[in-house]
């Protein structure tokens, strides 16, 4: 292909003119065609992509449509690609580039801030003011994989380099798409205090998020760490990742006095990181917590509008957090603790497809299928591995 002025390219990556592509037509829609491979530009690569994970954000953009915005609203029928949780292979440098080199193996996070609005420059640039103003050439900066542009269901994508993080050769390439997930739990603790060494944490439902916040909490040297949850074996996964205590909500008649019961004098948790978006999590959150405690909100109900005990956390001096997706470089603090070894997030990882199995791979995430938790998509699969997925 003719490759623009300024962009490094290697003999040993060939890029073709064209790539394999999966586009949102009407809601649930997918349709696989071919789509151009667009090059970096300033402070951009171009990643082959080598394998992608499924989010329940991701479900929300195919069925619903937001949290995507695409050309100022809903993303359907605009030949959009979604899919945000990739890693892959460094194989083409925009003009300037020399933090990264071909060949490097990364992960990506899904949000480059504009680098100029008040909240970029606080560092919070998955809170950017221009989210969702740069679809297609409007040349604002801000860009968020599989939200506001392209995304990952594919075979090439660029990335801004802030979004990058390398990952060692030793990690595989499922672990590899995992490393955003890590990243929200750490965002999670990092926006709940940082530290949480010897402090209590409950976290409150057992899907990829939250299970990977008890590793992480874990790994931060909270103590104890309580998961609470539906499905015994999703918990059962969570005592393997750090758990300290896990409560089958179905089973306990009165789940805030049980974590209470696990705190000295039974006075509550120092933090809950709410991963359920059960409608009635966010009252049973600000319960469990001590007084002047902190709540991390990492999920939202589906329901719209749910009653909140406002007065209880006025009361009580609570703390209430919000996060959106994995900010603050949370992402390279996740993946250090993963290159060492400190907890092991292929425990969550269930299932893998080719791409060109995606509705499938879509169908095992949404309904659950075989208790589906995180189902990735390979871009490329050799024989075994297809059989192994067979």
């Amino acid at each position: 292909m003719a490759i623009p002025a300024g962009v490094k390219t290697s003999p040993a990556f060939p890029i073709p003119d064209e790539q394999r592509a999966w586009v949102l037509g009407d809601p649930g829609q997918l349709v696989y065609t071919k789509k151009p491979v667009p090059m970096p530009k300033k402070a951009e690569v171009l990643v082959r992509i080598d394998a992608i994970a499924i989010c329940a954000t991701d479900l929300d953009n195919i069925y619903h449509g937001p949290p995507a915005m695409i050309e100022g609203g809903l993303p359907f029928n605009k030949n959009w690609t979604p899919g945000h949780e990739y890693m892959g292979t460094v194989v083409a440098l925009g003009p300037g580039v020399d933090e990264y080199k071909i060949g490097t193996r990364v992960s990506v996070e899904i949000h480059a801030g504009c680098g100029q609005c008040k909240r970029c420059r606080e560092g919070m640039y998955t809170s950017c003011h221009n989210y969702g103003l740069n679809y297609g050439d409007v040349d604002k900066g801000h860009r968020a994989n599989g939200f506001t542009t392209d995304g990952g269901f594919c075979e090439y994508q660029v990335n801004n380099i802030n979004t990058l993080v390398a990952i060692p050769d030793e990690m595989s390439d499922e672990e590899g798409t995992l490393v955003v997930t890590a990243g929200t739990a750490m965002y999670a603790l990092t926006e709940l205090g940082g530290l949480v060494a010897g402090e209590s944490v409950c976290v409150t439902g057992p899907g990829p998020i939250g299970l990977l916040t008890v590793a992480v909490a874990k790994a931060l040297g909270a103590q104890p760490v309580v998961l609470t949850g539906t499905r015994d074996n999703r918990l059962a996964i969570g005592k393997e990742l750090g758990a300290d205590h896990v409560i089958n909500v179905r089973k306990t008649p009165d789940v805030v006095a049980e974590v209470k019961k696990l705190t000295p004098g039974g006075k509550g948790v120092d933090y809950v990181v709410e991963c359920s978006a059960a409608s009635n999590a966010v009252n049973e959150a600000v319960r469990m917590v001590n007084r002047g405690g902190k709540v991390c909100l990492a999920a939202f109900a589906h329901e719209g509008v749910v009653p909140v005990d406002v007065a209880h956390i006025v009361r009580n001096n609570i703390y209430l957090y919000g996060i959106r997706g994995e900010g603050k470089s949370a992402t390279h603090r996740a993946e250090a603790y993963m290159a060492q070894k400190r907890f092991d997030a292929t425990k969550i990882h269930t299932h893998t497809f080719a791409l060109d199995d995606l509705p499938t791979a879509i169908r095992y995430a949404k309904d659950r299928v075989e208790d589906a938790i995180k189902v990735v998509v390979k871009a490329k699969m050799d024989k075994i591995q297809k059989e192994a997925a067979e």
